[in-house]
């Protein structure tokens, strides 16, 4: 297997991992926990780092695991007391976490590679490099193996409890009253969250392990309603966008995580504007046809108030009426003629006269007002 070859896988499986999760942060709108997740759980590794003293030990997952609960329960915590809400108590744990991190690592652990931009940014590119070695066989980057035990236990967790994260995501009451732990399901997904999040730590960076577990879901989100579907939209839509932004990089000689990042950014720009249910054509067109539709029945409603009455050669009259309604010539015309498709309005010499299904419609709207 080539370097450029396990790069795209690591950075395939990488994605794979964090977009499963990230499903559940953002149907739950925890996407911002995730940034805070993602940089406090440094304090766990620079924790595991004195007390082994080794990079590699599991000791340091562990540890970071530990410290992404603590800020999950400190955010939350701070959350219950009701004197600040979930974005500005994430805001105030994060930053605190992070900076004692910084500290640690300046103050006692500046000669070891443990440097904040390692950590922020990750560099796929030295992946190969770190080489898993057993009885004396070189066996693959050592980051395949890490991300794929990972990826497999985040898979395996989803199967097994997905009814369970379902009812907890979409309705925490009915889950506590059937018998399950929202509590438990929430505290079970932020520590796979951490575990995730400090596995992809050394080959991405946080800023991409950001982007995988935000990017791909919500992009996903734009294009389906149903949990299923989203998985395995975000799942697709990682890979693509992992496997474009590394050949981005390779052409451009740019980073590689940064590269995957803008890709995964213009991805969801892509479908934010063209998304068939929810994309911005698609909602400026609805509302385009919502005011027509709005428009006719105010026409419809107007002819039916003066239909029979002394006004209604004044009010019905078709040079005249733009005014009354003050409306744009050019938009009555336009809305004349959507009356006129749908047979609710006929034009007897200069007036617009209601038909039988115009005056249904009428009768309808007014009775809906």
């Amino acid at each position: 297997m080539t370097p450029q070859v396990e790069i795209m896988l690591i950075a395939v499986i990488v994605s794979a991992a964090c977009a499963l999760l990230g499903v559940f942060l953002i149907l739950r709108k925890m996407a911002m926990m995730t940034d805070a997740i993602s940089h406090t759980i440094l304090l766990g590794i620079v924790i595991g780092f004195f007390i082994t003293e080794s990079l590699t030990s599991p000791l340091l997952i562990i540890g970071a695991a530990l410290i992404g609960l603590l800020t999950v329960y400190l955010a939350e915590l701070l959350k219950r007391t009701k004197l600040m809400s979930e974005d500005s108590s994430i805001g105030l744990v994060f930053p605190f976490l992070f900076s004692i991190a910084i500290i640690l690592i300046t103050r006692y652990a500046g000669n070891i590679h443990l440097d904040v931009d390692s950590v922020l940014l990750g560099e796929l590119a030295f992946v190969p490099f770190d080489r898993l070695i057993l009885f004396g066989r070189d066996v693959g980057p050592k980051s395949l193996y890490v991300m794929g035990i990972i990826l497999t236990i985040d898979l395996a967790f989803i199967l097994l409890f997905y009814k369970e994260l379902k009812l907890a995501t979409f309705d925490a009451a009915l889950a506590a009253v059937i018998g399950f732990s929202p509590v438990l399901m929430h505290y079970a997904l932020m520590g796979l969250v951490s575990v995730t999040a400090v596995g992809a730590f050394e080959a991405v960076g946080s800023i991409l392990v950001i982007a995988f577990m935000i990017g791909p879901p919500i992009t996903a989100y734009m294009l389906t309603d149903k949990l299923k579907t989203m998985l395995v939209l975000s799942v697709v839509i990682g890979t693509f966008n992992a496997l474009l932004g590394y050949q981005v990089a390779v052409i451009y000689d740019v980073s590689i995580a940064g590269s995957i990042a803008t890709v995964i950014g213009i991805t969801y720009l892509i479908v934010f504007i063209t998304a068939p249910k929810r994309g911005i054509i698609t909602m400026v067109y609805k509302r385009h046809m919502q005011r027509i539709d709005y428009a006719m029945h105010s026409l419809l409603v107007h002819l039916y108030n003066h239909e029979g009455t002394e006004e209604e050669e004044v009010e019905a009259n078709r040079h005249v009426i733009d005014q009354h309604l003050h409306w744009q010539k050019s938009f009555l015309d336009k809305i004349m003629k959507k009356a006129l498709r749908l047979q609710c309005i006929v034009v007897e010499q200069e007036f617009l006269k209601l038909t039988s299904k115009g005056r249904e419609y009428a009768i309808r709207s007014f009775e809906d007002i």
